[in-house]
């Protein structure tokens, strides 16, 4: 394939390429010119690709872990050759900016290369089980063994790592696996599974089957898969985990994190990283920052700061240089976005920069003075927006980060070693960043949520444990 072509890419079913039983397109999201058409998977697939799964439990947990390395090496060794084609596919289908899709690239690899070092690291360990006279001459071993077939669902917004963070960890852990990719993005996992159909993962060891949201009710409700893994929005999320079953489920899901600056900051230094994570990818990501708390004998400087660091950030075509926010996924999602601003001017709140929408390109936005009972303020806006407020005391900022029914992570500037304790010991989130905003990930590090924002953590060896379970042995000596 070309960048400039049209290209038909096949689904992967028990790892073989095949045509979809139907035909869906993927589309430039700044052109809107058509840059592939994939497979969508049908019953028949869907249902041959779960049997196969399931059918390949036993050799994927009898692979020894040297053989599931080689497999994530190779994928390794591909990626970084295919880099900058990766990118490029990247930045049309998801609208990233090639400078983001390149680091999402990046982050591919070290996913995988982490996963590749923990796929020989599944340990156990022997427990000692004489703690009563009862107990004496018994010893006792436990190990991790997998949990067997696994499903996924990932969502639009990073295409290549959110599958990464799925499907690496099942490799590493012995997990045969089905995957739905996100039908507005499918290319980066259908080029993963080329690369996987190059390996020696045995028969019915994955299969990535791009398909409708009514097509894909067996990744949850069938009971020969083991666990689902699910990143996306909450509503569906929490919808899933309640027709799953028996299975395991893990959620990431939404936020509207909070970044918090006190009087000790340097709050200069805050403000390029602040804008960094409010306007990455045009705010379409989970842990972006939604509400900007800052402390009022700085507010002034610092929120002037911002307004002028928004304007200057350059809206275009992603591929082009220079260019810091693409287009948003789809012109209704920028025309939702648009009007939860509209209703939050309308309850009061003031436009700071921004707020103009052309088609699903939206300007970089901040606003303060934004009703507590918006939707702005209340709900994950997904998009190029952020909420300034004031402060004066640290306590009360902390409460007006957890006045929230999300809880993914919250970024604390401070230079307070007490202060960020407190942050560490009270927010209710999955990560406080200490200074540093909410965006911030390392691949490797557990990430998720609390309360409407998930279960379970991510992170290749923390997936791999949700992925496995633990099996005891108990011995008598005799």
């Amino acid at each position: 394939m070309t960048i400039d072509s049209v290209s038909t890419y096949p689904l992967y079913v028990a790892g073989l390429p095949e045509a979809g039983e139907g035909e869906g397109v993927v589309r430039d999201k700044f052109t809107q010119q058509v840059i592939a058409r994939v497979g969508l998977a049908g019953p028949d697939q869907i249902e041959r690709a779960i049997a196969a799964a399931a059918s390949a439990k036993k050799a994927m947990a009898a692979m020894p872990a040297f053989k599931r390395q080689a497999v994530l090496q190779h994928c390794v060794k591909r990626f970084e050759e295919r880099f900058e084609f990766l990118a490029q596919v990247l930045c049309r289908e998801a609208g990233k900016p090639l400078r983001d899709a390149r680091g999402e690239v990046q982050r591919l690899i070290d996913t995988f290369r982490v996963a590749a070092e923990e796929s020989v690291r599944m340990v156990g360990e022997v427990l000692p089980l004489d703690i009563c006279e009862r107990a004496q001459g018994y010893r006792g071993q436990w190990k991790r063994v997998p949990i067997g077939p696994v499903s996924f669902i990932t969502p639009f917004n990073f295409p290549l790592n959110l599958v990464a963070h799925k499907v690496a960890p099942a490799i590493a852990a012995g997990c045969p696996f089905v995957l739905k990719p996100a039908s507005l993005t499918p290319i980066g996992a259908l080029l993963i599974a080329e690369i996987l159909a190059e390996t020696d993962l045995p028969p019915g060891a994955f299969s990535v089957l791009p398909c409708s949201r009514e097509a894909a009710g067996a990744f949850t409700t069938d009971e020969r898969l083991k666990l689902l893994s699910f990143t996306g929005s909450p509503d569906v999320g929490w919808a899933l985990k309640a027709r799953a079953g028996r299975k395991k489920v893990t959620l990431e899901l939404g936020g509207n994190a909070a970044v918090l600056v006190d009087e000790t900051a340097d709050w200069q230094a805050a403000v390029p990283r602040i804008l960094a994570g409010a306007f990455y990818q045009s705010g379409q990501s989970c842990i972006g920052v939604q509400r900007i708390l800052i402390h009022h004998t700085i507010a002034d400087p610092m929120r002037e700061a911002l307004v002028k660091g928004a304007q200057a950030l350059v809206l275009g075509n992603p591929l082009e240089p220079g260019v810091d926010l693409g287009p948003m996924i789809s012109e209704k999602e920028a025309m939702r976005v648009e009007s939860w601003v509209e209703q939050a001017r309308e309850g009061g709140a003031r436009l700071l920069c921004g707020g103009q929408r052309s088609g699903s390109m939206y300007e970089a936005t901040l606003l303060d003075q934004v009703p507590r009972d918006s939707d702005l303020y209340r709900k994950e806006v997904f998009g190029p927006v952020a909420l300034i407020e004031t402060f004066e005391g640290f306590d009360e900022a902390l409460e007006l980060i957890d006045d929230s029914e999300f809880g993914l992570q919250a970024g604390i500037f401070t230079k307070d070693i007490f202060r960020a304790n407190k942050a560490w010991d009270e927010l209710e989130v999955g990560a406080v960043v200490i200074g540093d905003i909410p965006s911030w990930r390392v691949d490797h590090m557990p990430y998720g949520g609390v309360k409407a924002s998930g279960l379970g953590r991510e992170g290749i060896r923390f997936a791999m444990e949700d992925m496995t379970e633990i099996r005891l042995m108990v011995l008598r000596m005799g």
